[in-house]
């Protein structure tokens, strides 16, 4: 994998302290041009996230392992080759006419009865270096075509692996935009709430107002200052989870501006999921579940190949050569009756492919809900954000005309403050719903498997 060059560690995680030190002196920054240069892009986010993210770098650990699993499959197939050093000190009649012809030093007194029934003892040193190769062995092949499917469904699941952590980080990025947008708002409402407090005051000292005009002031003002800090909290947490999930302890900061995810058709959206990484990953499963089958039936097989050894003894020191031999052997194995396993482990295997089968089924079934399910909820987002920005206009246009009332003494101050907590609601509205109609599109590219395509990652 490449390494990322639009995104430094250093140079973000200065970024990040400094951007941390200006939120808590003067406010969330917002969304302006000068804020997209001071932070990160998503697409630098999930570049970063694709190389430092745990789970990734776990994952890349398990598809490794899974390669090796090749390598150990394929060794059955390859020769064995072994050195053995054996000591044997015995009086036995048998072990120790065997090994006075190993050492090459029989003799015609060795015939004698006594030293036949009745030998001294014998000192052995028996060094050997054998091989073992087979010739063919039908399970080992197919164990071999089981390791290469079994890796390419690992592959296949680290691949939409991938895929799931770039929708991880483009929600929390969308959540850290969120976050700083409603900053913004909640700055807002406080710098409108303080306006009408100095408004009631100008009018209390005009003599115009009432004193209990104030108070709800500055009731209101409170209000908006301990809002202010709860969302200045929330900032804070969506930049520390942001962070974590680029596998960094320092927060970040980002551009501040929702990047343009185009939307397609929905067939584009439906003929990309049926090559969905996962789908793949469970077709690489249902091969090998075929295969295991095959592993059954190849059990009937014999197994045949060749080997050899050459031996040196001697009865004083290891690794002695008094005497030396060598024998090459061929060999056919074949298990004629195994207690029925066979038969048994063929039937395992075919309940599970048709498990496979079923579940592979099921999976593509499943994402073609899911990738209809999320073109719906991206329309839906759109209608709600289209309204909640009707909303927003009418709300600041309501508010605008009760405090000239008010000002003018036509409207009594609860119904500023009522107009204020509208318009307020109304600009948390179009906030969230903006952000719900920015996450719906990352997950519908998601579900379809077209996410880095999207975000220009792949």
């Amino acid at each position: 994998m490449k390494r990322n060059n639009c995104f430094r560690y250093s140079g973000c995680a200065h970024l990040g302290l400094l951007a941390l030190l200006l939120f808590f002196t003067a406010g969330a920054p917002s969304a302006t041009a000068g804020d997209a240069e001071a932070g990160f892009s998503l697409t630098c986010a999930v570049r970063n996230a694709l190389e430092n993210n745990y789970e990734i770098r776990a994952f890349k650990n398990t598809l490794a392992a899974s390669n090796e699993d090749i390598g150990v499959a394929r060794s059955f197939l390859l020769p064995k080759l072994n050195f053995e050093e054996r000591f044997m000190s015995t009086t036995n009649p048998t072990y120790a006419f065997m090994a006075k012809l190993n050492q090459e030093r029989f003799s015609q007194t060795d015939f004698a009865i006594n030293s036949l029934n009745s030998p001294g003892a014998v000192n052995d040193f028996q060094t050997a270096l054998s091989f073992e190769q087979p010739l063919f062995s039908k399970k080992a092949y197919v164990g071999l075509e089981m390791a290469w499917l079994d890796h390419t469904a690992r592959n296949e699941e680290y691949l939409r692996k991938r895929e799931e952590i770039a929708f991880k980080v483009t929600e929390a990025y969308f959540t850290v935009v969120k976050a700083g947008k409603q900053v913004t708002m909640a700055e807002k409402t406080l710098e409108d709430t303080r306006e009408h407090s100095r408004i009631a005051e100008s009018r209390l000292k005009a003599g115009l107002g009432l004193f209990s005009d104030t108070l709800r002031a500055s009731t209101a003002v409170t209000e908006a200052e301990q809002q202010l800090i709860s969302v200045r909290k929330n900032l804070a947490i969506a930049g520390r989870y942001l962070s974590l999930l680029l596998g960094m302890q320092e927060t970040v900061d980002v551009a501040g501006v929702y990047p343009e995810i185009p939307v397609r058709n929905m067939e584009y959206y439906k003929n990309a999921a049926l090559s969905r990484k996962d789908i793949k990953s469970m077709e690489a499963m249902h091969e090998k579940a075929k295969k295991s089958i095959a592993l059954s039936e190849a059990a009937y097989w014999p197994t045949v190949g060749v080997g050899g050894s050459y031996q040196l003894n001697d009865q004083h020191y290891p690794l002695g050569s008094e005497g030396s031999s060598w024998i090459v052997t061929a060999f056919l194995k074949w298990d004629l009756f195994d207690g029925t396993k066979r038969e048994h482990e063929l039937a395992r295997g075919r309940y599970r492919t048709a498990e496979a089968q079923e579940r592979l089924k099921g999976l593509i079934d499943t994402v073609s809900f899911k990738v209809y399910e999320s073109y719906l909820d991206i329309d839906e987002a759109k209608k709600n954000l289209e309204l909640s920005q009707s909303e927003l206009k009418t709300a600041e246009e309501g508010k605008r005309l009760v405090k000239t009332r008010y000002e003018n003494s036509l409207s009594p101050l609860v119904d500023l403050l009522d107009a204020q907590v509208s318009l307020d609601q109304a600009r948390t509205n179009i906030v969230v719903k903006e952000s719900e109609y920015r996450v719906a599109v990352a997950n519908l590219c998601y579900e379809s498997g077209t996410i880095l395509k999207d975000l220009n990652i792949e």
